[in-house]
């Protein structure tokens, strides 16, 4: 949702505080606000300024652009009563952030009471005025059936133990529970989230031992806190989203990812619909084309040829007849052709020669052996085979990844994808709240890497070449994009990053190995995905020497992990499948480099292009331009 004038929002809690904080942050929007608070003269007061803030944007307005109502939040009638205030007064609800809350005065075990003054008033404002305050929220907005966002305040007490008012971090602990459990209203356009910030200066968190606060890296800034706020705001991808705010640790989402997989009850895969049969005649001709490296050597174009071959029928029992209607192009096409990724080594690769070049490409299924059930004549499917660049080849069935739909998109997912969602998990190991560095991060798997990092919480900087690139890495949130036509990568990184970058996915490889490095920081791993500056030139690829690496690596604690896809082909349908709900969700975007390349004899040339480093996201050839059933993408 865009932060624009004329939408309105509601604040419980909006008289003092971190409430205070975000009603003049709204007001300052030229949005209108309701202050419900049970103290009226902090409301009032808070009232008032916000009400000059809205006012600048607004003239002759026939009501008030700020309203406060003292409400007690427990009390079901008062907070009735105030949503349906705001509703007639401003015509709907946008916003909803329910900030009240108190903290415990005496200990639960030593209080000789009901409790109702104390702790049970403490949950009562807490947790159960918020579930209230939600069922009220989303009431109002279907009523108005318009798209609505609403947050939670919680705490970081409500993510890990509060030792010192067990009842206050119980409490919002389950709020972050109860509203990561609405994830699901974002079907019906409303997006609950909760925001958990760590000590704010307020009255309340003045009573804290200000040891503790120093142990705990300090107050928090409210602007952090109003960041945030925005951040889930304005964040179309975030629906049942927990911010956890942290001096420490900074912003990041709470659980991540990785955590969220072990409790889950059955993984995605079990859950991924069948994909739909695409009705298609396939005519299977008795020859084909495709591409084979007839000589080695890392120039593409000289050492492979397109050749015709026959289409050898009937299948194998247990194979597929793979239609191919898009292939993706790769770095790595160049070290293919010199045969480098044969084992041995030597003379003997000359006798492999000729040999299917190709890494990944996605298409409808054209044929299947006797043995096969589980596919059928017209299933879209990936492969990751060698032998792609070619009109149909012929692959045993355990390697066809079935798709929802043969797209570009999905090409883009296969070996840059799966690279970045497999390495960063795996070989960086990443959590939430890092510092991540990505090097030609606007290529086919560097576009892949700083959304995943973004959506695991961390903060991302990008290294690319060129205006055009760099503005695809911004229109991806990335958080410091670094043009080395513009700008000094080293000396960017030691200014603005003097602690060092905790995680480092690195794909180019050179000098560029060297500058990341020397930026790792304590306790940080630099993950080798690749290293495209030294695949190409008169002598091909040579190994470097890095002096010194070891010692490195032991002051400061770090690693340099290698990571290569094959290694890990178990992990590829899971770890797809996860790419195409995130794509398919709006959270994740797919780069696919605009300039067109059609039919076999184009993929010299795209290779060629991919290398001039003039790319933005993933180059892709078109096999068949005559098949196209894209109505919808996926």
């Amino acid at each position: 949702m865009e932060l624009r004038p004329g939408l309105s929002a509601l604040v419980t809690g909006g008289g003092a505080g971190i409430g205070r904080a975000l009603i003049l942050a709204l007001a300052q929007k030229g949005i209108f606000v309701t202050v419900v608070d049970f103290s009226q003269e902090n409301g009032k007061e808070a009232a008032s300024l916000a009400g000059t803030e809205v006012s600048n944007f607004h003239s002759n307005l026939t009501f008030p652009p700020v309203l406060f109502i003292k409400c007690d939040v427990t009390n079901k009638n008062e907070l009735a009563a105030a949503f349906g205030k705001h509703v007639e007064t401003y015509g709907g609800l946008d916003i909803c952030i329910n900030c009240a809350g108190i903290a415990t005065p005496v200990s639960f075990y030593t209080d000789e009471t009901d409790g109702s003054k104390s702790w049970r008033r403490a949950i009562d404002v807490n947790l159960i005025a918020v579930i209230d305050c939600t069922r009220l929220a989303i009431q109002a907005m279907k009523a108005r059936k318009k798209p609505g966002v609403i947050i939670n305040v919680g705490s970081a007490s409500g993510l890990y133990p509060m030792y010192a008012d067990p009842i206050y971090s119980g409490s919002k602990g389950g709020v972050v529970l109860f509203t990561r459990s609405l994830a699901l209203y974002k079907r019906q356009g409303i997006r609950i989230n909760a925001l958990c910030p760590e000590f704010v200066q307020t009255e309340l968190a003045s009573k804290m031992d200000p040891k503790f606060i120093a142990l705990m890296g300090g107050f928090l800034p409210m602007d952090s806190v109003v960041k945030g706020a925005y951040e889930l705001i304005t964040d179309e991808s975030k629906a049942g989203s927990c911010l956890w705010i942290s001096n420490r640790r900074g912003i990041e989402y709470w659980p991540t990812p990785a955590e969220e997989d072990k409790y889950r009850l059955q993984p995605r895969t079990s859950r991924r619909k069948p994909p739909e049969v695409v009705p298609i005649n396939i005519q299977l001709p008795q020859n084909f084309q495709k591409i084979v490296v007839h000589t080695l050597s890392h120039n593409f174009h000289s050492a492979t040829s397109v050749v015709q071959a026959p289409l050898r029928l009937p299948l194998k029992p247990d194979h597929v007849l793979l239609k191919i209607i898009y292939a993706g192009v790769n770095a790595s096409d160049v070290n293919f052709s010199s045969g480098r990724y044969f084992s041995g080594g030597g003379t003997d690769l000359a006798s492999r020669l000729p040999f299917d070049a190709g890494f990944e490409a996605v298409g409808v299924v054209a044929g299947v052996g006797d043995s096969v059930k589980h596919l059928k004549v017209g299933t879209p499917a990936a492969i990751m085979t060698f032998g792609s660049y070619a009109e149909f080849t012929m692959v045993h069935s355990k390697h066809i990844l079935p798709v929802a739909r043969p797209d570009p998109e999905i090409v883009a997912m296969l070996t840059s994808g799966l690279t970045a969602s497999l390495a960063l998990e795996k070989a960086a190991q990443m959590e939430s709240g890092k510092t991540v560095l990505v090097t030609a991060a606007a290529g086919g798997t560097g576009q892949f890497a700083v959304q995943l990092a973004k959506l695991a919480g961390n903060k991302v900087i990008a290294t690319c070449g060129g205006k055009d690139k760099a503005e695809l890495l911004k229109s991806l949130k990335v958080d410091r994009v670094i043009d080395y036509k513009v700008e000094n990568i080293k000396t960017v990184l030691k200014n603005e990053f003097p602690k060092g970058v905790d995680i480092i996915y690195e794909s180019v490889g050179g000098e560029m190995f060297d500058i990341c490095l020397n930026a790792l920081a304590t306790y940080g791993r630099l993950v080798v995905i690749g290293m495209i500056s030294q695949y190409q030139g008169e002598h091909g690829w040579r190994p470097r020497n890095y002096t010194g690496l070891c010692e490195k690596l032991l002051a400061k604690s770090q690693t340099v992990a290698g990571f290569f896809l094959v290694q890990y082909a178990h992990f590829w349908q899971h770890h797809l499948d996860k790419l195409v709900d995130l794509y398919s969700s709006g959270k994740l975007k797919v780069a696919v480099d605009p300039k067109p390349f059609f039919g076999i004899h184009s993929v010299a040339d795209a290779v060629d292009y991919l290398h001039s480093g003039k790319s933005v996201g993933k180059v892709v050839v078109c096999v068949d331009p005559a098949f196209s059933p894209r109505q919808a993408k996926l």
